[in-house]
């Protein structure tokens, strides 16, 4: 190859050839001949444990981290794209399968692993399901404080859910026997580790449920995160939850915490502390019970002593009280005593006598002063209104007066004076012509002094109204 086509290197990637290489390259020669070869590699499938994680990016979104082993390790980028759909946190010491494609920058000359799926490997999968069981059932509640049962502060009965054949259960039955021997233990065998473990531990908890003790203790003894995955369990988890039982565990495990521990109702470390936790020493019982006696002892006596101080206030109060009301009525017999009306009992007759007879003397010669005055003031009422009615009263006899001369020239009785006669028929309807009546029908007939009552004899009809004439024959009422 000769110089002048050195320096016409290509952009994009670019096969060298042995003979080439023979000769010096340039820096993007160098990086075009790597980057040409890291392009020919297949999609990759990487296993290692993330460090330096840094993501994902405030503007950009992706990710950048390395992934290492014991003896390498090499960059990473995730775009946000696919850090969008893992479904899971990438952070330090977390171990995870990537498949991808390295890429060459040729500005850098760097190497970097473009990750384009990535999921939990080995032991950290196992964690990454048992973290997501674990918030699923706390959304369910069951690992909420106030469902859970209080353990029975001494158990008289307790029974043990584990393996039969391990050291497990003999710890626990030296640490009752040695701390309380008045507790019975039962137990029920069961396997606890390998497939089909979360089946028998079940079944073992309806065993020991069915016998009705205080407490269930579910334990085992350490081992491996691997080892414990039977403890969570999900099936085992929400028959600890359900268990009409309370259920103590002690899984000796002590870094991690299992599913079952979350959702018991209470978490020892280990079997002998779930174990203690049942059955409080006897000298321990023995101590607390000599302090709540004294406790007691102590407590009556300041009971007693206040009853005594209630009771000795109560007494004083009473014998003040006593002495007070004995000295009021002593005083109110004193003024009674001291009263006029027990020395001369006529005494207050003649006051009050003497004071009704001054009355009475001012009575009776104020009463003829009263009576003149009242006179004299009536007399000029009386007086006064006699001549303001006959003032009133004059106007209107008047007009009574002129009123009855008028309605005495207007009187029929001055016309039927003057030889006139008002007559009527059978019915009381006057007659005022001879045409109004019938021969042999009765009249009625007021003259200006008296009346009589007659029967018509001849009716005669004249012209006019003067020449009508009228027979009667009457009689004088």
């Amino acid at each position: 190859m000769s110089r002048s086509k050195k320096q016409e290197v290509p952009e994009g990637p670019q096969e060298v050839s042995q003979g080439e290489l023979s000769e010096a390259l340039s820096v993007s020669e160098a990086v075009a001949l790597v980057k040409g070869q890291v392009d020919k590699l297949p999609e990759l499938v990487v296993i290692g444990e993330v460090t330096g994680f840094r993501g994902p990016n405030a503007r950009s979104g992706h990710c950048y981290f390395q992934i290492k082993d014991a003896s390498a390790a090499m960059d990473v980028t995730v775009w946000r794209w696919v850090y969008q759909k893992l479904g899971f946190e990438l952070r330090d010491g977390l171990k995870v399968q990537m498949s991808g494609t390295f890429e060459v920058y040729d500005r850098r000359g760097s190497l970097s692993f473009h990750a384009t799926g990535i999921k939990v490997a080995g032991e950290g999968l196992l964690r990454q399901q048992v973290a997501e069981l674990a918030r699923k059932l706390e959304r369910e509640g069951l690992m909420d404080a106030a469902r859970k049962r209080a353990i029975p502060r001494f158990c008289e009965r307790v029974c043990v859910v584990t393996s039969l054949s391990g050291s497990v259960i003999d710890d626990v039955k030296r640490t009752l026997a040695r701390r309380n021997p008045l507790v019975r233990l039962q137990a029920a065998g069961c396997t606890v580790q390998g497939e089909g473990a979360a089946s028998s531990i079940i079944a073992a908890l309806r065993i020991a449920a069915a016998t009705h003790p205080d407490a269930i203790l579910l334990v085992r003894g350490g081992g491996s995160f691997e080892d414990l995955m039977t403890f969570n369990d999900e099936r085992l988890a929400r028959a600890v939850a359900a268990c009409p039982v309370p259920v103590i565990t002690g899984i000796g495990h002590e870094p991690d915490t299992c599913i079952c521990d979350m959702v018991a109702d209470r978490r020892c470390s280990t079997p002998t502390a779930a174990a203690e936790s049942v059955a409080p020493a006897i000298d321990e019982v023995e101590s607390l019970m000599n302090e709540r006696q004294q406790r007691l002892s102590q407590a009556m006596s300041a009971l007693l002593a206040s009853y005594e101080a209630q009771a000795e206030t109560l007494r004083s109060s009473a014998v003040r009280s006593i002495s007070f009301i004995i000295a009021r009525h002593r005083q109110e017999l004193g003024s009674l005593a001291a009263h006029r009306c027990l020395h001369d009992p006529m005494l207050i007759v003649r006051e009050r006598r003497a004071s009704l007879e001054l009355t009475a003397e001012r009575l009776h010669g104020a009463m003829p002063r009263m009576i003149a005055a009242q006179r004299q003031a009536t007399d000029s009422v009386t007086h006064r209104l006699r001549t303001v009615g006959e003032g009133l009263l004059r106007p209107y006899c008047q007009g009574v007066a002129h009123a009855a001369s008028t309605l005495d020239a207007l009187s029929p009785l001055r016309v039927l004076a003057r030889g006139y006669a008002i007559v009527r028929d059978e019915v009381g309807h006057i007659v005022s012509s001879s045409r109004q009546l019938l021969v042999n029908e009765e009249l009625d007939m007021r003259f200006g002094s008296g009346s009589a009552r007659g029967r018509v004899v001849r009716v005669e009809q004249g012209q006019g109204p003067s020449n009508s004439k009228t027979s009667v024959e009457a009689s004088e009422g």
